[in-house]
C-alpha cells in the first residue's frame, strides 16, 4: 500500500514538472505559442512566417543544448 502511495506521488511530480517545463516561453513548447499570441495581442498583428521560423529553430536548438548538457552531466558522473 506504502509502495502504491509513493508511486503515485512520482507520477504527479512527473506529471508537474513536465507541465511547468511545457509552459517556459521556448517557441517549439506550448508556452512558446502563447508567447506568440502574447506579441500578436501587444503588437496587433500576427508574427511573420520568418520570424515563427527563426523562433522554432531558436527554441529547438535551446531543447537540444539542454539536453545535450543534461546526457554530458549523466556519463562524467558514470565515469568518476
Amino acid at each position: 500500500n506504502l509502495g502504491l502511495t509513493r508511486f503515485l506521488f512520482f507520477l504527479g511530480l512527473i506529471s508537474l514538472s513536465l507541465a511547468i517545463i511545457n509552459v517556459l516561453p521556448i517557441p517549439v513548447l506550448d508556452g512558446g505559442h502563447l508567447l506568440y499570441l502574447l506579441i500578436e495581442w501587444i503588437k496587433g498583428s500576427p508574427v511573420s512566417e520568418q520570424g515563427q521560423s527563426v523562433g522554432q529553430s531558436v527554441g529547438l536548438l535551446m531543447i537540444l543544448a539542454l539536453m545535450s548538457l543534461a546526457v554530458f552531466n549523466d556519463i562524467l558522473r558514470l565515469v568518476q
